[in-house]
């Protein structure tokens, strides 16, 4: 279905417009520095940071398969996409609260009331998302895609940039937990701003896959796995190479317990990993008309494998801050291609009951965090980083199978 030119350029503005304010909220709330370290702070173990990684990284994409049979239904989804952000705000505003106002005493009242708040924002993010995909896949023209990601990524990186400095001084300068009560304060706000954007599209109906519930959602999900190859290629690269996304938030407890790191040098974390994620956007960019995504998926196999070696490796912190460059180059490139790819094994008939099917397929991820927590509790993280390369190389099977040429 092709978009007429003047909806798609204003639907593509609008998306930027939520990029661009999303990127200066991302690093008030960000699930590889910020979250692990306030978790730290407030008394969490590397079990707490696995359960929290599942959450985030696991749960926002696991929990689409609940959703995605009713919105799928819907022909415009604009309302839920809205739905889905504001939770976030909510939530966001919630966890500076009871970090401002909780005691030092009342320590296992506050790790419970951050689960729940990180669980309400990580479930509104899973709600929004379907609706996310299906509105971007049908409002703005396939040729403009691929520049749309890596446009996305180059905006929210050099405005992630600044905000980035700002997040680090907020750390330095004041202390536990008035420091993070005012980084998700600040995230929140600018969170409600991005859903601008939201509000401003222009969306286009189309006729959609009907799924009257779960049974029918799972049989849909086995025809089209068994008819669409693609799709079971896709579920076994986000399966494998997703796990990398698992992996910065346990740098951060491997950081505290070796070096002793304080909040001051997770800002300079957050910072390089924002440095990682702008360079390889630009790159991607420039070069989105003479890439495919299959270069950047080998390319991100072998970075991956790279900076966990040097993470076990080298007893350097300085060389913990190159690991989060690299983490950032590693997470942007997971990101560009998988939201790329989903479009491209997706039709705009079924793209939102796609969306839920990679939520369904998304076992790995979601599951993998806990045990994260449990190997290094038990064996070391030596072990648990071995384990993350092994899974990281069967990715390499799935990215051949899969079959591309965008």
């Amino acid at each position: 279905m092709s978009v007429p030119p003047k909806i798609s350029k204003h639907n593509y503005y609008s998306f930027i417009w939520h990029a661009g304010f999303l990127a200066l909220a991302k690093n008030f709330m960000d699930v590889d520095t910020v979250i692990p370290a306030m978790l730290i702070e407030s008394g969490g173990t590397a079990m707490h940071i696995g359960i929290m990684t599942a959450i985030m990284v696991g749960l926002s994409r696991f929990a689409q398969i609940f959703f995605a049979p009713y919105i799928s239904n819907k022909s415009y989804k604009k309302k839920f996409l809205l739905a889905g952000i504001n939770s976030r705000v909510l939530s966001l505003f919630a966890l500076g609260f009871i970090l401002f106002y909780l005691r030092d005493n009342q320590s296992k009242l506050l790790l419970l009331y951050i689960f729940l708040f990180i669980t309400l924002y990580s479930i509104g993010g899973a709600f929004a998302n379907i609706s996310y995909t299906d509105i971007l896949g049908k409002s703005v023209n396939k040729q403009k895609r691929k520049a749309f990601f890596s446009s996305k990524e180059i905006i929210s990186g050099v405005i992630v940039l600044f905000s980035a400095l700002f997040a680090k001084k907020i750390l330095t300068a004041l202390n536990y937990p008035v420091n993070y009560a005012l980084m998700f304060f600040l995230g929140g706000t600018l969170l409600l701003i991005a859903s601008g954007g939201f509000w401003k599209i222009k969306e286009i109906t189309s006729s959609s896959l009907k799924i009257s519930g779960f049974k029918t959602f799972f049989k849909r999900m086995k025809t089209e796995l068994t008819q669409n190859k693609n799709l079971v290629y896709f579920l076994g690269f986000i399966n494998t190479q997703g796990i990398i996304i698992s992996f910065l938030p346990f740098v951060i407890h491997y950081s505290k317990e070796t070096f002793n790191t304080q909040s001051s040098d997770v800002g300079f974390y957050l910072l390089f990993k924002i440095i990682g994620i702008v360079v390889i956007s630009m790159l991607v960019f420039i070069f989105s008309k003479r890439i495919s995504y299959t270069p950047l998926q080998y390319f991100n196999v072998f970075l991956s494998i790279a900076l966990i070696l040097i993470t076990l490796l080298i007893k350097d912190v300085f060389i913990i801050r190159v690991v989060f460059i690299m983490g950032g180059i590693a997470y942007s490139l997971f990101m560009i291609t998988m939201n790329g790819l989903l479009l491209e094994v997706s039709t705009t008939e079924n793209r939102a009951i796609y969306a839920g099917f990679v939520g369904a397929g998304n076992i790995l991820p979601a599951v993998f965090p806990i045990a994260g927590g449990w190997i290094i509790n038990q064996f070391g993280f030596r072990v648990f980083g071995s384990i993350v390369i092994i899974i990281i190389l069967f990715s390499l099977f799935f990215i051949w199978k899969i079959s591309c040429k965008k």
